[in-house]
């Protein structure tokens, strides 16, 4: 039985323009005690997904199981399943951290579970904080705080839905530590992030999401494979002749363009050297996750993966 189980989803919302779908019949599974990567651009409907997953919103089409229920006709169990950390600060500023913690227990059922949510404290770097009011935490022991409420009641799935936007090296380092633990002890992690070097870290498979549509699915290391086996990174302060120009990456004076064996290589040096681009701190290394993903968002358009119709059939049974 997967822990999660998406058939078929689809959600329109209604718009100026008519009708905007959100989502067109995606369908995959995550297996239990995967750490299952969800990426996407801005807009692709990741969190239309999550939505339609903890029952904050209705699939227009479709079926999602969360451990064998049914969002919707079994939403008490399913959710009672979830654990679910959002991407906003949503606190209640009259509570201490550990009330919090025993109140968020409560509304699954779960009383004298103190231990527990000392481990959390803990593991989560808030002990000190254990007696605090909400509303003195700073944003990074806010967002803490938003992970120990999703674990309190033991989820056998969690969504982490962009858990380390905007917070610092520190609490992104006692997150995923945690996390991972959580992981190897059997849990299965559903993580959206725009931090690709997380998603390359961290999970076992990857789903590309792009105007509501799977574009790719695979292990991650698949994915890394079928990249180009090289890129060239270097660091210039000279404008890139127009042809390497259009196939570079550049971010202010960092510059990388893929080269798939020693004679691409050979053939975009000659050309910077013609073109009397001077260049610094020259390397040559694989392909990272953000390579692949750019890659992928401009190669797709708008047509479906060509792997999708079949994991509704084939139920997506590739492991990690």
């Amino acid at each position: 039985m997967p822990a999660v189980s998406f058939r078929g989803v689809t959600k329109r919302y209604p718009s100026a323009k008519g009708v905007l779908c959100a989502l067109d019949g995606v369908s995959f599974n995550i297996e239990q005690g995967e750490f299952f990567g969800l990426l996407g651009p801005n807009g692709a409907g990741k969190t239309s997904l999550i939505s339609i997953l903890a029952g904050l919103a209705r699939a227009s089409e479709g079926q999602v199981r969360v451990m064998g229920h049914d969002v919707v006709t079994d939403y008490a169990l399913a959710r009672r399943s979830l654990g679910i950390v959002p991407q906003e600060l949503v606190f209640d500023p009259f509570f201490t951290v550990r009330e919090a913690l025993r109140i968020q227990s409560g509304y699954f059922g779960v009383r004298h579970n103190d231990d527990w949510i000392d481990e959390l404290l803990t593991g989560l770097g808030l002990a000190d904080k254990a007696g605090a009011n909400m509303r003195q935490l700073s944003g990074g022991m806010k967002r803490r705080v938003l992970v120990a409420q999703a674990l309190v009641h033991k989820p056998p799935v969690i969504v982490l839905d962009e858990p380390t936007a905007g917070v610092d090296v520190e609490l992104r380092q006692t997150l995923w530590h945690f996390i991972a633990q959580l992981n190897k002890q059997g849990s299965t992690v559903l993580l959206t992030t725009h931090y690709l070097e997380e998603a390359e870290a961290l999970c076992s498979r990857i789903a590309m999401l792009k105007s509501g549509r799977i574009v790719a699915m695979d292990r991650t290391a698949n994915l890394l494979a079928a990249a180009a086996s090289s890129m060239l990174r270097f660091k210039t302060d000279d404008a890139l002749p127009a042809d390497l120009a259009a196939q570079a990456r550049v971010t202010g004076r960092s510059a990388q363009i893929a080269a798939r064996d020693a004679g691409s290589v050979e053939t975009v040096l000659a050309r910077l050297r013609e073109a009397g681009v001077r260049i610094e701190d020259l390397e040559i290394g694989r392909a990272d996750l953000e390579d692949v993903f750019l890659s992928i968002m401009q190669d797709s358009g708008n047509a479906a993966w060509p792997g999708a119709a079949s994991v509704a059939t084939a139920g997506m049974e590739v492991r990690a």
